[in-house]
């Protein structure tokens, strides 16, 4: 079904999300492309359930009521697959067998030769100037490489909207701005719509956009 307005946003329609029965909140936003909004709340006031909810992965414990509305489309119920959502969590999830290169290979979408494949990845690592990485096992990384590597892989799987559970806070103090400032520049340079969810308020500050306390 398609919405009117909108173009290249993600907006939460009337959303209600209840667990076990209870309201846990009740949102309306329009994240806007380039836009990073935070939701900020105590533990357990929904903010990772609301990720789950957009990207189709909310527990059956939990229930909702309202729209997820993306670039016009309505995706509340499509299959979590077809959504085009980015996740980038806490941990980077960066799978130890493969090298730098295989794990972004993974992210890309069906289709292209292999060398295809293998110069969009290299194109995106020389684009931010990790080109030197590519061959490298991910555990010998620093924690701020693995993050950067994590969400080049997300970027890599083109996605219309970027979700982010608190992506810098394994960070040390001394990495947390590099990486922060990286990930908003890169969903900002993509003019993707992007939703953070943080206990930090330096983050919520330096995102520039909406911040929303649930």
């Amino acid at each position: 079904m398609k919405h009117p307005n909108h173009k290249n946003a993600l907006c939460l329609e009337n959303v209600r999300l209840f667990h076990d029965g209870s309201k846990l909140f009740e949102l309306n936003v329009n994240v806007q492309p380039g836009e990073v909004v935070t939701i900020m709340g105590p533990s357990g006031s929904g903010k990772s359930s609301l990720l789950n909810l957009i990207s189709g992965f909310l527990p059956p414990s939990f229930s909702f009521t309202g729209r997820v509305v993306l670039d016009d489309v309505d995706i509340t119920d499509a299959d979590p697959a077809q959504r085009k959502v980015g996740l980038m969590f806490q941990d980077p999830l960066l799978f130890p067998h493969f090298n730098v290169e295989e794990n972004l290979m993974f992210g890309l979408p069906a289709g292209g030769s292999h060398h295809e494949r293998c110069n969009k990845v290299r194109a995106a690592l020389d684009a931010v100037n990790m080109a030197d990485l590519g061959r490298r096992d991910p555990l010998t990384l620093s924690g701020g490489q693995q993050s950067r590597i994590a969400l080049l892989r997300v970027l890599l799987s083109e996605p219309k909207a970027l979700l982010l559970d608190e992506p810098f806070s394994a960070l040390d103090s001394g990495l947390r701005g590099k990486v922060r400032d990286f990930v908003f520049s890169q969903a900002k340079a993509k003019k993707l719509p992007t939703l953070l969810v943080t206990h930090d308020h330096a983050d919520a500050d330096m995102s520039g956009g909406q911040i929303i306390t649930i």
